[in-house]
């Protein structure tokens, strides 16, 4: 691998982009016997399965003892194995159930495979059936699943609500009867408003399982975050007590080289960088010229289309024709079809490169690759360890390449390679007391199964007070019954098809291409009023539209093709409002600032937007736009600066405002270190004088209605924070502020005012390090 890499040094493009270059050594494996019946023996044999790694060994002691476990191991090191011999043990000696949930049907359609393959090789007469269910299956193929009554049933979080828990009673009682065990796969991306909802719907699932005198065990398995027992329980509801950690990885691995690379800057500096796209395309196509098998995962799907067909023109001009048929691009809106035949041929190799997005990074089977080009860091330390994890056959070495952006979280990565590979993972955080979220499924717990009071311990401290006000506006009846207190649905309809556990926002947009008269597709209405208000260029699928008409009337947006060279950018106004302080702490380095954590309402007023060019960011005109104010109920962190510290700022040469407006980007930019989010997830607003303290203010808020957990965890690590975002700061080598320290290409003030200097001086004043 290293005689590559100096190869990769060497062609014509580089010109010291290599900013770190180590190497992960591999390890043997560790496997001991584990007493298996000798069906089950016999039939993993079947699948070429002799031993089992320490790990797995160690989670299925963990489940026959009876503990919940949660298995957090990297990609391709055979969870699966850790809940596959319970569930089957258990099927064959007592006819028990088992039920699998994932985030993606991809997921269940790689277990389904693998899970009838040994429920194939137990041999005639055998009881242990294995069957999905999922949206995608006919109304007749589900009631054929259904009339099969299957021992492992796999399922995603979405038909788990809608179909499973809301006829449970009517259609599932065996299921839930014999229920001997949950395994949640992929926990960690039960996070944010899909985690809080996923919570939820596991708490409804708690219940069930009481009714019908079930107590299943959980198995979970996750990537690797900094706090997988906590996550575990929260998702589940059970008590982290209650959990095994297994999370020594004990199977086979070949030593892995991983470059840093950092794409050249261009002429004019600024922080502006050469596209990662492009750096990443000529990586991508160097290697697999090479003989190289190489996947690229990147953020956005047209861009994984646009660069996969690029791909194949280059190696078509350099005459691998063969080589340019085996490129293909692989994202969540193909086809099923089309997904399997690309995961089949990336494991026979016939598929010789891929451009995906994140879709790929779930723990569906493909095989071990060559090499993996990350194009952009991914966001977490969790995402790019996943997405790595796809480099490596058996102990042969592996290289993966991360190409970096040009914004402050990739720079800060690029400087900080210590931090990357010795600092500890990301926290996964979810909500699922989100009183934002709550009375729906407490609508629809209530269509499952009557409500009583006991069932507070499942719904939380806040269980009374959201029954009474549903039962005030007609939506629950009381009714006093031998038993004690009942509370039943009121309602006509089905509060489960009511709310999509992928969202809190219920109102969607529906974009329409007039030039085929034709839905492309829709968006929540924050998200349609920010990327397709009347005038906005919206990209979709390899097309650049601009909006004709937004008619919010209708919720309707009409959208025509177009060939401009520009972008748009909305320019906003926002104001915030501290409803409940929940909590408050001063900094250990400067008694003078206070933190606090809060309810707050975030109202904003888009204003109207911008027109630049695509190529050098300049602004080619601007436009007023007219269109509703939004409030946000959420939760967020704020601090306050000291008077002295202002007046002191303020009599520097430069701008206060333009100080805590950058130290708010930089904050926020480098919040996914902290915890697994986009940071899109997280907003802010900074103002010289806010009402409620009186003082110089900045806010850091979650972007969801209700709050899911991402303020609080900043609030818990806010010195953290800071010192990263001054170290940061002291890095970038731009003078006035570039898009690798605090300019945000999601600001609304068009980034301005920003004093990268005086939000630096600001940051070490408050930690006192000057």
């Amino acid at each position: 691998m290293d005689e590559t890499i100096a190869w990769l040094q060497d062609r014509p493009y580089y010109s010291g982009q290599v900013e770190t270059h180590r190497v992960a050594p591999g390890s043997d494996a560790s496997t001991r016997t584990v007493d298996l019946p000798d069906r089950l023996d016999r039939a993993l044999e079947d699948q070429g399965i002799t031993a089992l790694y320490d790990h797995q060994a160690a989670a299925i002691d963990a489940v026959r003892d009876g503990d919940n476990v949660v298995l957090a191991t990297p990609t391709a090191s055979g969870k699966s194995l850790a809940y596959t011999v319970p569930a089957f043990e258990r099927a064959l000696s007592q006819g028990a159930t088992t039920l699998y949930v994932a985030p993606q049907v991809a997921l269940i359609n790689d277990q389904e495979e693998t899970l009838s393959a040994v429920a194939r090789s137990l041999g005639f007469g055998t009881t242990v059936t294995v069957d999905q269910y999922t949206g995608r299956l006919t109304k007749q193929e589900k009631q054929a699943v259904r009339d099969r009554r299957p021992t492992l049933v796999l399922t995603t979080p979405d038909m788990l609500h809608y179909g499973l828990l809301a006829h449970s009673r009517r259609l599932w009682d065996w299921l839930f009867e014999n229920l001997s065990m949950v395994v949640l796969d992929e926990v960690h991306e039960y996070r944010g408003v899909f985690g809080s909802h996923v919570g939820l719907v596991m708490r409804r699932l708690g219940r069930m399982c009481r009714e019908f005198g079930a107590d299943p065990q959980y198995v979970c398995c996750s990537a690797t975050i900094d706090n997988p027992i906590q996550h575990a329980a929260t998702v589940t509801g059970r008590s982290p007590d209650s959990f095994t950690l297994v999370d020594d990885d004990a199977s086979a691995t070949g030593p892995t080289h991983w470059l840093f690379w950092n794409p050249p800057e261009q002429s004019g500096g600024h922080g502006a960088r050469r596209s990662s796209h492009t750096e990443t395309k000529r990586l991508f196509v160097d290697l697999v010229d090479r003989g190289y098998q190489t996947a690229v995962f990147t953020r956005a799907r047209q861009t994984a289309e646009r660069y996969a067909t690029d791909s194949a023109r280059d190696l078509r001009e350099r005459g691998e024709h063969d080589l340019a048929d085996g490129i293909a691009a692989y994202q969540a809106a193909l086809s099923n079809e089309r997904r399997q035949e690309l995961e089949s041929g990336l494991h026979d190799g016939t598929v010789r490169g891929v451009w995906s997005t994140n879709a790929l990074e779930l723990g569906v089977d493909i095989g071990g690759l060559d090499a993996v080009v990350l194009d952009g860091y991914p966001g977490t330390r969790m995402a790019t360890y996943q997405q790595a994890g796809r480099a490596g056959r058996g102990q042969e070495p592996s290289l993966v390449v991360l190409v970096a952006g040009e914004d402050q979280l990739d720079q800060y990565v690029m400087n900080h390679p210590e931090s990357f590979f010795e600092g500890s993972p990301e926290r996964a955080v979810a909500n699922p007391h989100n009183d934002q979220l709550l009375p729906a499924h407490i609508r629809a717990a209530a269509t499952e199964s009557w409500l009583r009071p006991s069932d507070e311990a499942h719904f939380g401290d806040s269980f009374p007070g959201h029954v009474a006000t549903l039962t005030d506006q007609g939506s629950l009846d009381r009714r006093q019954t031998s038993d004690g207190l009942r509370w039943l649905d009121a309602g006509d309809g089905s509060p489960q098809h009511e709310m999509s556990l992928r969202s809190v926002d219920d109102r969607e947009i529906t974009l329409v291409d007039t030039s085929r008269d034709e839905r492309i597709g829709g968006l929540s209405l924050g998200d349609a009023l920010r990327d397709a208000h009347t005038g906005a260029i919206y990209h979709h699928q390899g097309t650049t539209y601009e909006v004709a008409n937004l008619d919010l009337r209708r919720d309707r947006a009409t959208l025509r093709p177009t060939r401009a060279e520009y972008y748009t950018q909305v320019r906003h106004e926002k104001s915030m409002v501290v409803d409940d302080d929940r909590e408050e702490k001063r900094l250990s380095t400067c008694e003078d600032v206070t933190v606090r954590f809060a309810d707050v309402t975030m109202n904003k007023q888009i204003t109207g937007f911008e027109r630049r060019d695509s190529r050098s960011g300049e602004v080619l005109g601007q436009e007023a736009l007219d269109v509703p104010e939004t409030s946000l109920e959420t939760r967020a962190l704020y601090f306050t600066v000291p008077t002295d510290l202002k007046q002191r700022l303020l009599a520097a040469d430069g701008s206060f405002p333009g100080a805590i407006h950058a130290a708010e980007h930089a904050m926020i930019a480098l919040f996914p270190l902290l915890v697994v989010c986009d940071r899109r997830d997280i907003g802010g607003l900074s103002t010289p004088i806010h009402p409620h303290t009186d003082r110089s203010t900045v806010f850091i808020y979650d972007g969801y209605p209700g709050g899911v957990g991402l303020s609080r965890t900043g609030y818990d690590d806010i010195e953290g924070l800071m010192a990263e975002t001054a170290s940061m700061l002291a890095d970038c080598s731009c003078s006035d502020g570039c898009p690798a320290c605090v300019q945000s290409p999601h600001c609304g003030n068009g980034n301005d005012p920003l004093d990268k200097g005086l939000a630096r001086e600001l940051l070490d004043t408050v930690l006192d390090t000057d």
